[in-house]
């Protein structure tokens, strides 16, 4: 039999505001001709179905119509786990209803490991596949909090508690396995991080327990998994090099410090006799529903390669990391106008010359986090050496724009008139404090 590996949807997601159903729905499309295509068996979606516990309607509808149209396809099964994003009542809401089409979902990790253990059965009712659907293991689903615990002591039943859970539901499986004379094959799912996971800058990807390093070691994964389906990662991976435990990713980039990354899902086919089923792992490239792309250099080489993007003629979603050597206040002007009449979208602009310079005038006993809000734009003027006639000024400014949410104006104009004082600016010396 056929296996499809996939996690991470997320949908709902927005990137800078601009909201993502239509690559949502096309991926949907096109995962169900996956599965026709490739006469899948079982979909496995290992967490992380919504971005949010609370998904509006249009992500509902999404996800739902998926379901109802897969179910009426060669696909028989349809195990869903929840990951972190996921609200693990609300997927459990309704799963009576989806069991009816073969849908299973586990939302919450109870007290009995067979609770997530799943017998699935082909055609002629004879089990083909057992699945330890193992969810996102909150905090307080795996270990007991006592007062005056330790860091070390939290990550230690962190991680203890993780292993014996996966252990406990896999010897469930096992058991289950042997109690039908057959070598069925066990595949195990989980949401979780393991030590040396791979993530990218932007993916939105967190740790998943406050305080702690708890990046589950693979070893903790019984040998008898014949596949280990995982999810929360974004980065399509093996675990450790095992190629028979992976992360499959997620379908879309979740940010532009995933653009250009190859997506895909994972197909396993289960083949051999009864003895020794053996797993052959196939990735199936995700196409790309909407072109993100990164744009770094100076301006010269962001303008060139606008052009480029231009003549293309395809609709892009775009970042600019600028990092010239010019103090450009208009730049986003610049480049709208450039852009304008184009199927070209900057949705955020980042300026690495003005941070580096900022941060390089950082005390020796300062982070970014020690400044006031003015105190980083305090800095902008002395790293650019801003002449003292004109600070005023732009001070003025700065002081309007950040208090524009006043009631009265005139208070920020005296407030920011106040701090440029009546002559020059306060140069700033340790650490400056506009309020």
């Amino acid at each position: 039999m056929k296996i499809l590996h996939t996690s991470d949807w997320h949908i709902g997601r927005t990137l800078y505001g601009r909201r993502r159903y239509e690559e949502f729905e096309a991926f949907l499309a096109w995962l169900l001709a996956t599965v026709e295509r490739e006469q899948v068996a079982a979909l496995l979606v290992a967490g992380d179905v919504f971005d949010s516990s609370t998904p509006g309607i249009r992500a509902q509808e999404l996800y739902y119509r998926f379901l109802c149209r897969v179910a009426d396809s060669c696909c028989r099964h349809v195990v869903a786990i929840a990951g972190n994003h996921d609200s693990p009542s609300f997927l459990e809401a309704p799963r009576e209803l989806l069991r009816a089409l073969d849908v299973h979902v586990v939302g919450v990790s109870g007290d009995n490991p067979m609770d997530e253990v799943l017998v699935l059965r082909n055609q002629q009712n004879n089990p083909e596949l057992i699945v330890c659907a193992v969810p996102y293991l909150r905090d307080r689903d795996i270990r007991a909090i006592e007062a005056g615990e330790s860091v070390a002591e939290k990550e230690g039943k962190l991680l203890a508690g993780i292993r014996d859970r996966y252990q406990a539901v896999c010897r469930a499986a096992e058991e289950t396995r042997e109690a039908y004379g057959g070598r069925i094959p066990i595949v195990a799912m989980g949401h979780l991080f393991t030590a040396g996971g791979r993530t990218v800058e932007g993916d939105g990807v967190r740790e998943l327990y406050v305080g702690s390093l708890a990046h589950v070691a693979s070893a903790i994964f019984p040998e008898s998994i014949d596949y280990l389906a995982l999810g929360h990662l974004h980065v399509p991976q093996a675990v450790n090099g095992a190629e028979n435990r992976r992360y499959s990713g997620s379908p879309l980039p979740m940010g532009f410090g995933e653009a250009g990354q190859e997506k895909s899902v994972v197909i396993v086919e289960f083949s051999g006799d009864q003895q020794q089923p053996l797993a052959k792992i196939s990735l199936h490239r995700v196409p790309v529903f909407h072109r993100l792309e990164r744009i770094q250099g100076s301006l010269g080489t962001i303008t060139a390669r606008l052009h480029d993007r231009i003549a293309e003629n395809m609709p892009i979603w775009l970042e600019i990391v600028y990092d010239g050597e010019e103090l450009i206040a208009d730049l986003r002007e610049q480049l709208e106008e450039l852009i304008r009449g184009s199927g070209i979208e900057i949705l955020r602009i980042r300026n690495n010359r003005v941070m580096e310079r900022v941060l390089n005038r950082l005390h020796i006993d300062e982070s970014l986090d020690d400044l006031e809000d003015g105190d980083v734009f305090l800095r902008c003027l002395d790293a650019h050496d801003v002449p003292p006639a004109q600070r005023p000024e732009l001070l003025l400014t700065y002081r309007r724009a950040w208090m524009g949410l006043c009631e009265d104006a005139s208070e920020a104009d005296e407030q920011a008139a106040a701090i440029a004082g009546p002559t020059s600016p306060r140069q700033t010396s340790g650490s400056v404090r506009l309020s």
